[in-house]
C-alpha cells in the first residue's frame, strides 16, 4: 500500500454535516465533502491486510484497496477508472449505501474501518468535476434489441452495460423521469436528483433510449414489448408495501399512509413536478408524526417530516434496542446488528423500541391517536403496558412484500413467491433468465426481494452479462 503504516498513524475521520437547524430548512444535501488532502489521509489508512474482506463485503466487489492506493498517490483519474470498472454509479452508492464494505474492513476489528464510502464518493465527484466521465458508445452495433421495464438502479446499470456492448436498449419508465426510487424514493437531502440526471445524459449519449410516462402493462401491453424485442429485462422493483395493520381498529382513518405514498410526493415538489389532482396531498406540517419501521425508509420519512415542519416525530420499532457495540468475534466481517443513529434520527426524532402498534383512534374520520403495547424479547405483548401517542400523521415504513402482480406480471403469466422472487428462478447468479420458452429476464428487487441500491446495481450488471451471452452466444461484459 501507499503508506504501510498509515493505519497506525492516522485516525478515522468521518464526513461532517451542516448543523441540524440549518439543514432542516431546505432539501439540499448537507454532507460537507472532505478536501482532497483529507481524503488522501483516510486512503492512507487502508492496510496491506493480505485478504481484503472489503471485496466480498461489497456486493459489486469494488477493488477498494486498489483505488485507495491510487488516491494516496494522487492518481485520481486512474482511481476513477478502477472504481467504475465494478460500479456504474459510485456517486450514488457513495451517498446512500450503508457501506457493508466498511463492516468487512479488517480495521473494523477494532471499530475503526477505513472511510471507504467517503473515499468512493470523493473519487466519483472529482471525476465528474474534472470532466473524466464521458459517454462510452460502442464501436459497433450488434443489431440486438433489448427492452428494460423499470429505470431504477438495476434497470439503469443493465441498460448502460448492454448499450456499451452494442445493443439497442430501450428503457420504459412509468414516471416522468428515469431513476426509479433513486429519484422518487430517496429524499433530495440525501441525494440531489441532478446526480441521476447527469448519468441519464451520459447513457443517452451511449445509445440508451428512455421512454418516460409509459406504464408497461397499462399504456402498452407487456406481450407487445416481448414480441418487439429480442430480450426483455424486468426490473420494476418490489413495490407492494407490507400492511401489518389491515383490519386493525382505526386502520381506515384518514392520515395513515404508506411511506412510498409520502416520500415521492415531496421529491416531486422539490423538482417542480406536478402531483395529479386525483392523488391526496400528504404533509407533515404542524403535525405529530409517527413513523412505524426502523429502517432507511423510516429514517427518510423522519427527515422529510422535519423539513415539512412537523411538530414532533416519533419512530416505532418492534424489535428490541440493539447493542451499542457488536461482538466482533461473532459478527465480523459480516454486517453486524448494532445501534445506529441515522442523520435524520439525529435531527430530533424520538425512537421507541420493543413497541407493537395495536390500532388507531381518531375524530371526524381523522387519526388522532396511535395505540400500542410493549413487547418482550419474543415479541409477545406485555400485560398492562398499553399506551398511546398523539398522531396526526402515521407513516408505515415496514418494508415491501414483493412486486405489484397486476399489469406486467399478470400479462406475462408470471407468478411470485413471498418477498418478490419469481417461481422457478434459478438462484445461479450467472443466469437471470426466467423459466420457460421465452426471452424474459429479471433483476434487482423484483428478483431478489427488497434490498439495497448496491445489490440492484450488481444484479443489473450480471443480468446484462446474461442477456448479452443469451443474444450473442458469448460475452465480454464484466460481472
Amino acid at each position: 500500500m501507499g503508506k504501510p503504516t498509515g493505519f497506525l498513524e492516522f485516525e478515522r475521520a468521518e464526513r461532517k454535516y451542516a448543523p441540524v437547524e440549518e439543514r432542516t430548512q431546505n432539501y439540499k444535501e448537507f454532507v460537507v465533502p472532505p478536501t482532497p488532502q483529507e481524503t488522501k489521509v483516510q486512503a492512507a489508512r487502508c492496510m496491506d491486510c493480505g485478504i481484503p474482506f472489503c471485496h466480498t463485503g461489497c456486493p459489486v466487489n469494488n477493488q477498494i484497496p486498489d483505488w485507495n492506493d491510487l488516491v494516496y498517490h494522487d492518481d485520481w483519474q486512474e482511481a476513477s477508472i478502477d472504481l467504475h470498472s465494478t460500479n456504474n454509479f459510485p456517486e450514488v452508492t457513495g451517498r446512500v449505501c450503508p457501506a457493508p464494505c466498511e463492516a468487512a474492513c479488517t480495521l473494523n476489528i477494532d471499530d475503526n474501518p477505513v472511510t471507504i464510502k467517503s473515499i468512493e464518493c470523493a473519487i466519483a465527484d472529482r471525476a465528474f468535476a474534472e470532466g473524466w466521465i464521458k459517454p462510452q458508445p460502442p464501436e459497433k452495433k450488434t443489431g440486438g434489441r433489448v427492452a428494460i421495464v423499470g429505470s431504477g438502479p438495476a434497470g439503469m446499470a443493465a441498460a448502460q452495460q448492454l448499450a456499451r456492448a452494442g445493443h439497442d436498449v430501450h428503457v420504459y419508465e412509468r414516471s416522468a423521469r428515469p431513476g426509479g426510487l433513486m429519484v422518487y424514493g430517496i429524499p433530495d437531502f440525501k441525494m440531489e436528483k441532478t446526480i441521476i440526471a447527469r448519468r441519464v445524459r451520459q447513457m443517452e449519449a451511449e445509445g440508451v433510449t428512455f421512454h418516460c410516462n409509459v406504464d408497461v402493462g397499462v399504456d402498452i401491453e407487456a406481450s407487445e414489448i416481448e414480441k418487439d424485442y429480442d430480450a426483455v429485462l424486468l426490473a420494476m422493483g418490489s413495490e407492494k408495501p407490507f400492511d401489518f395493520f389491515a383490519g386493525a381498529p382505526g386502520r381506515d382513518l384518514d392520515g395513515i399512509h404508506f411511506a412510498m405514498d409520502f416520500l415521492p410526493q415531496q421529491n416531486r415538489r422539490v423538482a417542480g413536478e406536478p402531483i395529479p389532482n386525483s392523488v391526496q396531498q400528504i404533509s407533515a406540517a404542524d403535525k405529530h408524526v409517527i413513523v412505524i419501521g426502523g429502517g432507511d425508509t423510516g429514517s427518510d420519512c423522519i427527515g422529510t417530516s422535519f423539513r415539512q415542519g412537523a411538530k414532533s416525530v416519533t419512530q416505532l420499532e418492534i424489535m428490541p434496542r440493539p447493542p451499542i457495540k457488536e461482538n466482533k468475534a461473532m459478527s465480523w466481517p459480516h454486517w453486524p446488528m448494532k445501534l445506529r443513529i441515522s442523520t435524520s434520527q439525529a435531527e430530533g426524532a424520538e425512537t421507541l423500541f420493543s413497541v407493537s402498534t395495536t390500532g388507531f383512534s381518531g375524530e371526524d374520520g381523522k387519526v388522532k391517536k396511535l395505540n400500542y403495547v410493549h413487547v418482550d424479547h419474543k415479541l409477545q405483548p406485555i400485560d398492562g403496558s398499553d399506551a398511546s401517542l398523539d398522531a396526526d400523521l402515521v407513516l408505515l415504513a415496514m418494508g415491501f412484500s414483493g412486486p405489484i402482480e397486476e399489469g406486467v406480471l399478470q400479462q406475462l403469466g408470471l407468478k411470485t413467491v413471498p418477498r418478490g422472487r419469481f417461481m422457478g428462478v434459478d438462484s445461479n447468479e450467472d443466469d437471470y433468465k426466467l423459466p420457460g420458452d421465452n426471452n424474459l429476464f429479471a433483476a434487482g428487487d423484483v428478483r431478489r426481494g427488497q434490498s439495497l441500491v448496491v445489490w440492484a446495481i450488481r444484479e443489473g450488471r450480471q443480468a446484462a452479462r446474461a442477456i448479452d451471452k443469451h443474444l450473442m452466444g458469448t460475452t465480454v461484459l464484466p460481472r
